[in-house]
């Protein structure tokens, strides 16, 4: 994604994000599902952890990190025609690859720094057919089963499933590790498959009726000047008045 700490825009003509303006990098919240993957294999031992990403070419440097990180494989699907994918769309390719390389549990973040959309893992589970559990800020991952507790309105609602599953993290979930010297000198000789649409099977002209469009873009205005309120006495009048004029009382 576009670097987390810097400025992010829109490219008006295209309706897509700018991402030349700035430094791509591993979304925070993918390194902390990998960080949960990384730290259940420590405790369990007999676990393969492997990574997947829909992205451009250049997407193969925050790719290799994750490798570094401790991941022992990568699949990379990179396809021009995948520019501008919509959610439907990056669901639809994500599920394919995972189909074809094979999983037990898929662990993503709630939603991308740059999308925010939100939907993929549960349009994941609906298109691989398993159960998904989502938004968690505990995992707790066994052999046959994942679990966790998620923070709604009202409380905390304590969910599980039976694998194979989808689970969606929160930032919750603890930072990421740092990749060592030896790790990153072994993320070059790791397995790392990159893929097309057509290795997929999936022909984006095809299917792209119904998908979503963008009907409409604008550049945010810029802000205005505040309302600025000075004691002369009947400043306590003036701002009791802003705030029930603005629905604040």
């Amino acid at each position: 994604v576009p670097d987390t700490y810097g400025d992010r825009k829109l490219n008006l003509e295209t309706g897509l994000a700018d991402r030349a303006a700035g430094d791509a990098v591993l979304d925070e919240i993918g390194e902390r599902a990998l960080e949960l993957a990384l730290s259940t294999a420590d405790q369990m031992g007999d676990v393969e952890v492997s990574l997947l990403s829909m992205g451009p070419e250049s997407a193969a440097a925050t790719i290799r990190k994750g490798l570094a990180m401790g991941a022992a494989s990568a699949v990379h699907v990179a396809d021009d025609a995948l520019l501008g994918a919509d959610l439907g769309l990056t669901a639809e390719v994500l599920a394919a690859a995972l189909q074809r390389v094979g999983f037990d549990l898929v662990i993503t973040g709630n939603l991308s720094t740059d999308g925010t959309g939100s939907a993929v893992p549960a349009m994941l589970a609906e298109l691989l057919g398993v159960p998904h559990v989502t938004s968690l800020s505990t995992v707790e991952i066994a052999p046959d089963r994942v679990s966790g507790t998620r923070v709604t309105d009202d409380g905390v609602a304590r969910v599980s499933a039976d694998l194979p599953a989808v689970v969606s993290i929160t930032e919750a979930l603890p930072d990421a590790r740092f990749p060592n010297f030896k790790g990153i000198m072994a993320a070059k000789k790791k397995p790392y498959e990159t893929l097309t649409l057509s290795d997929l099977g999936i022909d984006v002209e095809a299917t792209a009726k119904g998908r979503s469009i963008i009907v409409g873009l604008s550049e945010q205005p810029a802000r205005g000047a505040g309302v600025k309120i000075v004691d002369d006495g009947e400043a306590g009048a003036q701002l009791a008045e802003f705030l029930v004029s603005n629905r604040l009382a």
